[in-house]
């Protein structure tokens, strides 16, 4: 086996360093890993971020994307973790054609990118970064909002962060639009986040959409998506 084919070996070697099997109670409470619960199976081994993403950047520049996948397939959460980390270090560093083979490793990976950590820290900085220059190819985040797996629609809506931050919001509206009924908390906490940083750059435009739709907006949406308003305009929305 040659050298960089044992990266990942390599990595889990290395967060096995920062393993602690309290703060792995502690994560696998707090990610719902139980039965039924959104994260049901998820295994952790206790390593924080700030290390994580310290074996991320160690490894980042050699490991080849086979490597990556390797980790990301694992069951270990810190190790798909890990794995994202170091595609959001490589990114930015490429060239237009690596960035495309990033995304579509991505793309082609969804199932493993199966906790809301894992989208939040990777989703606005690769398939965010990717598209912002290309609306023509966000098809795929309105294809991801209508999807039946929670992670993908998450995705969807995670990913126009990106946007958000360019003063692109005609997106994030429409897939909070699309959204709205979804009958899962972790999507009412996406949109109404993202209804949020809206509303931290263009208020206005937030309120047209509030205006639109509070009354029929699941409530943890509602509150997420108004937490930065004065006391008398939050009290106005929640009222309905």
């Amino acid at each position: 086996m040659s050298q960089m084919l044992k990266i990942a070996i390599q990595v889990k070697q290395d967060l096995q360093t920062f393993a602690d099997s309290e703060k792995a109670k502690i994560l696998s409470r707090f990610f719902k890993t139980g039965k039924g619960e959104y994260g049901e199976g998820d295994l952790f081994i206790g390593v924080q971020v700030p290390e994580q993403r310290k074996v991320a950047k160690k490894y980042y520049k050699e490991i080849p994307l086979q490597e990556i996948a390797k980790l990301l397939k694992s069951k270990i959460h810190e190790h798909r973790l890990t794995a994202l980390l170091m595609l959001t270090y490589k990114y930015p560093k490429l060239s237009e054609e690596e960035q495309k083979e990033i995304v579509d490793f991505y793309l082609t990976n969804t199932l493993y990118i199966n906790n809301w950590d894992l989208i939040d820290l990777t989703a606005p900085k690769i398939l965010g970064e990717y598209l912002l220059d290309k609306p023509k190819k966000r098809r795929i985040l309105y294809k991801f909002a209508k999807s039946q797996s929670l992670w993908e629609r998450r995705i969807a809506i995670l990913t126009t962060y990106a946007f958000i931050r360019d003063g692109q919001f005609d997106d994030t509206m429409a897939i909070s639009e699309i959204l709205l009924r979804d009958k899962h908390d972790l999507i009412h906490k996406g949109v109404g986040w993202m209804l949020r940083e809206v509303g931290n750059r263009d208020q206005n435009t937030e309120e047209a959409f509030l205006k639109k739709h509070y009354k029929n907006m699941p409530r943890t949406m509602l509150r997420y998506a108004i937490e930065k308003f004065d006391k008398e305009k939050r009290k106005f929305y929640m009222s309905k």
